[in-house]
């Protein structure tokens, strides 16, 4: 491990050992922020993106100042969806497995849809850390079951999403249990004006620390339109899916519906498919995930519910069925692809309805390759926008012209149709030199 790097924290041998065996060279931009800013017990916000390594920026520095001997709450993080929430706990589990004989930390994961009173037993000792999600964090709690007063930091992940499904009410009624010097971590993709009533009850002069994506998509992503045309829009998912033969793919749809009806239909066609949205039972969606980290299967259907925070590994391509209605959404669903210095494919198939959503994209800095699909392979086609293009370069060119050409100082009879004649003849030389 290199001095100038994750020496400089001084972590527990433990705690390097485990960088060590994850490969971790160095930390990521949030890492490098945050860290210290952790290690110090110091408030603060961290936005950033999907992918940027914010998860290790608070669970190394929360790690180091576990106090073995204690028997009480330490620390509390808390995320909006179940499969993220059993991510972090796992995280955390890869990292204190390496701890010293005797030194004892214990994490323990709570969330909805397990067996509430099974998690009460659990709770007859006290862990170190306390990992879920709000809802069943603050349930335990009022049932005296689990005792936070004691905890140190409280950690709110993805605290945008926590905003959008109603999370927020349950993570103050759990901050509002926390002692008065307590260090809250808030990370989050995004800050809207919603949750700024929150951040400034119990955040005084946060440290606040940004990410700006270099490129607001990761350099080895391509991005492919294919336009439904005329088609069924299942038939040409099945097609682009066929055709790119992905080592994982991942289809994104906005609704639970949506997302239920493209799984039903892709298996009939005889794809076998999984699918991951809110609406299934809590232990259908940990078999599912299980089943996928197993490679049991090549397609998964998703709603934006896999686009934020939870890590699937291997993904090769990501199909946006139907494009987000936020299109901040996009990069993140783009984001599940081409991670770990691998190379990715991110698939549109659109329709002319979405063509405003497309441009506001293209200015947000994604390049779109068009593409189209002939007896199953792949071929470039023309840029979807070249009839306008071509319609305001000849515009620009008859402007051009008439600028070139002027107003005679004296005018005579027929002097608008010689006007007319030589702008007809810049044009004509202008394509013929086109032509050559």
């Amino acid at each position: 491990m290199a001095e100038t790097t994750w020496k400089k924290y001084h972590f527990k041998p433990f705690i390097e050992t485990a960088i060590d065996y994850k490969g971790f060279r160095e930390p990521t931009e949030i890492q490098e922020k945050l860290i210290p800013l952790v290690l110090k017990g110091e408030s603060a916000i961290g936005q950033s993106q999907t992918g940027t390594g914010k998860t290790h920026a608070y669970i190394l520095p929360i790690l180091e100042k576990i106090n073995p001997d204690s028997r009480e709450v330490q620390a509390v993080i808390t995320a909006p969806t179940r499969e993220l929430a059993s991510q972090i706990y796992h995280e955390i589990l890869d990292v204190v497995k390496w701890k010293e004989e005797g030194a004892e930390i214990t994490a323990r994961c709570f969330i909805g849809g397990t067996d509430k009173k099974r998690d009460i037993e659990k709770l007859k000792k006290q862990p170190s850390i306390v990992v879920g999600t709000p809802g069943r964090i603050h349930d335990l709690i009022k049932e005296q079951a689990l005792f936070v007063h004691t905890a140190k930091t409280l950690v709110i992940d993805e605290a945008d999403v926590m905003l959008d499904m109603g999370f927020i009410a349950d993570v103050d009624q759990i901050a509002g249990r926390l002692p008065k010097d307590l260090q809250i971590l808030v990370f989050s993709a995004t800050i809207p004006e919603k949750l700024k009533p929150f951040l400034k009850k119990y955040l005084e002069n946060p440290k606040f620390e940004q990410v700006q994506p270099r490129r607001i998509s990761a350099e080895k992503i391509e991005h492919v339109l294919v336009s439904k045309r005329s088609r069924e829009k299942i038939d040409v998912l099945y097609d682009v899916l066929k055709a790119s033969n992905p080592y994982l793919a991942i289809v994104f749809t906005n609704t639970k519906a949506m997302a239920e009806e493209v799984y039903s239909q892709l298996n009939e066609k005889g794809l076998k498919t999984a699918r991951i949205h809110g609406g299934l039972a809590p232990r259908e969606r940990a078999k599912t995930m299980k089943q996928i980290k197993n490679l049991d299967y090549q397609y998964i259907v998703a709603t934006d519910l896999a686009a934020r925070g939870i890590d699937i590994e291997g993904v090769s391509h990501v199909i946006n069925y139907e494009l987000p209605k936020d299109l901040t959404f996009y990069v993140h669903r783009a984001g599940r692809t081409a991670r770990a210095n691998l190379s990715g494919v991110c698939v549109t198939i659109y329709e002319p309805s979405d063509e405003h959503a497309l441009v506001e994209l293209e200015k947000m800095g994604i390049v779109f390759h068009n593409k189209d699909l002939r007896r199953g392979e792949w071929v470039d086609i023309h840029d979807r926008n070249r009839r306008k293009k071509r319609v305001r370069q000849a515009d620009d060119i008859e402007k051009a012209a008439r600028k070139a050409i002027g107003r005679p100082k004296k005018v005579k009879p027929g002097y608008k149709k010689k006007i007319e004649r030589q702008v007809e003849e810049v044009k004509k030389r202008h394509k013929k030199a086109q032509k050559k």
